[in-house]
């Protein structure tokens, strides 16, 4: 069995290029770099995209959650690479299969992206991925991505 390697908020920004208000992770949790792991989002109302969905009725986008998952699978591949702090990466989306949202994710909410990488070739990737909160499913999604140096 193989050790998580945890990775805090510092060098998560060291991982990916995204930063606030677009960095959807605040910690991760890598089991296999380059294959698997969660990242994990704490949902505040002081989100900003919370102003406008909804003012009286708070819900994380679901675009959002897909986001967060992406952003996960961007950091796991990166993190197999030991020299991570020196490169700059992108991940850009290619195609979002299956997606299914299934319950609302609201203020106060732990967000956790179970990541798991299904293919390689090359520089592209694909990945399957479960939001949770609390153990259950939230949201869910099959996608693609081109990884690159930046």
């Amino acid at each position: 069995m193989s050790e998580i390697k945890v990775y805090p908020i510092e060098e998560i920004l060291k991982l990916l290029p995204h930063r606030y208000p677009f960095l959807l992770i605040d910690r991760l949790e890598v089991e296999v770099a380059g294959e698997k792991g969660v990242g994990i989002k704490n949902v505040t109302m002081n989100e900003e995209f919370f102003q406008g969905h909804f003012p009286n009725n708070p819900v994380m986008p679901g675009v959002l959650q897909i986001e967060a998952m992406a952003q996960t699978a961007g950091a796991i591949v990166t993190a197999k690479d030991e020299d991570y702090a020196n490169k700059k990466v992108g991940v850009l989306f290619m195609s979002v299969d299956g997606v299914k949202f299934r319950k609302p994710v609201k203020p106060g909410d732990q967000l956790r992206m179970h990541v798991e990488k299904i293919k390689e070739r090359r520089n592209i990737y694909v990945f399957k991925g479960q939001c949770t909160v609390d153990g259950q499913v939230v949201s869910e999604a099959e996608f693609s991505a081109m990884i690159i140096n930046q």
